[in-house]
């Protein structure tokens, strides 16, 4: 989905398809047809906007096969779907029934995740729509904290500033300016945007720069004009925003809510939870960690990394971070110009729900994304910008 902002520019609204389990080629093909196609009828729509997640093995193919590329920017167009931006956090089994910490590997000190990098670089560059010259990908925030050292901190920066050369030469060689964004997430090296001032500072490339993930910054309690006054202040560009809302628990010490939190405890992705204290921020690798015993102090809301849809707030006692999310958009897209122009609604998490909230077919699923995508292109109109064609 395409909106004109005052400023004249074109602001990309798309959803994430990491949310669609699938490994090859055949599996991205076939999300086209079951999955993403028809989320675009729901809504009406010629063109819908699809944040494309490719696995390494499918990467591959595509790299590897000009044709097969030509075959999916094909079938891209006849089914009305383009891309102007990439999913590259997770490297392969993302659909696995236990994801967890596997997530976050190959890490940025791990050569594979240079040339996986690359090679969705050079996808992206050959998936763009005609009248686009600029792609983005997401990627991971570094590593997960543990295992850390300065030797490895060494190999990342080194592995991102040879990404920012092949940028660079990609641009040269294609006229396509593709842009990558380290991902905050809790519990990793670049846990908050105030974590990627340093690092990002240390890379000084232009096409290096941040993704906000609207839920991975409400998790962390991050206030939003702080954070983005942070970025704007260092210049540090944002990439691109991924539209996401947290879970939040106002009472965390009632057992009711602990009963309520507990539904939305399961096995296949972490769910780091944090509390704001007096004394700093404190936090669990995983929402069941924080229900037993006195893993954190409860006399202050909880927040979960647990992507709830957007337009389907949790039954009380619980509650999302949506207005997070809506502080975060006002600045971004709501100014003088827009601070990045592609956004890209991402829960992956709707398999994971509790059983009762779960989609119990392709059709409920395809309805619900229609609907967060929905609830996205109004607050965008709120904001004044004007959906196009």
């Amino acid at each position: 989905m395409r909106f004109r902002h005052p400023d004249g520019s074109t602001v990309h609204l798309a959803y994430c398809t990491n949310v669609h389990p699938a490994e090859t080629l055949d599996g991205v093909l076939a999300q086209l047809r079951d999955h993403c196609e028809p989320v675009r009828r729901r809504l009406g729509r010629d063109r819908l906007g699809i944040g494309l997640w490719l696995a390494k093995d499918a990467a591959r193919a595509l790299v590897s096969d000009p044709s097969a590329l030509r075959g999916l920017r094909t079938e891209l167009d006849r089914r009305g779907l383009e891309v102007v931006t990439l999913n590259g956090f997770p490297y392969e089994g993302f659909g696995a029934e236990q994801v967890k910490y596997r997530v976050y590997k190959p890490d940025w000190a791990d050569p594979e995740r240079l040339e996986h990098t690359t090679a969705l670089a050079r996808v992206l560059a050959g998936l763009l729509p005609d009248d686009v010259t600029r792609g983005t990908i997401s990627t991971l925030p570094l590593a997960w904290r543990t295992a850390y050292d300065d030797r490895r901190a060494e190999a990342a920066r080194t592995a991102l500033a040879t990404l920012g050369e092949r940028l660079d030469a990609l641009q040269e060689l294609t006229g396509r300016d593709i842009r990558v964004g380290l991902e905050p997430e809790p519990g990793c090296v670049v846990e908050t945007t105030g974590d990627a001032l340093v690092p990002l500072a240390a890379i000084g490339h232009p096409r290096i720069g941040i993704c906000v993930d609207t839920c991975h910054l409400a998790t962390s309690f991050e206030d939003p004009h702080t954070a983005l006054d942070a970025l704007t202040a260092a210049g540090v560009p944002v990439v691109k925003s991924q539209l996401s809302a947290a879970l939040h628990a106002e009472h965390p010490h009632l057992p009711e809510v602990r009963e309520a939190l507990a539904a939305f405890d399961e096995p296949r992705f972490l769910h780091q939870t944090r509390v704001d204290t007096a004394a700093g921020l404190r936090g669990t690798d995983d929402l069941g960690e924080a229900l037993t015993g006195d893993a954190l102090p409860d006399a202050a809301p909880w927040r979960a990394h647990f992507h709830v849809p957007l337009h389907a707030e949790p039954a009380a006692p619980l509650t999302s971070t949506l207005p997070v999310l809506k502080s975060v958009l006002t600045r971004l897209a709501g100014g003088p110009r827009p601070l990045t122009h592609h956004l890209e609604v991402e829960t992956y998490t709707w398999q994971a729900l509790p059983p009762e909230l779960r989609p119990r077919a392709r059709n409920q699923l395809a309805d619900g994304i229609a609907a967060e995508l929905t609830l996205a292109r109004d607050l965008l109109t709120d904001l004044g910008l004007k959906e196009l064609p």
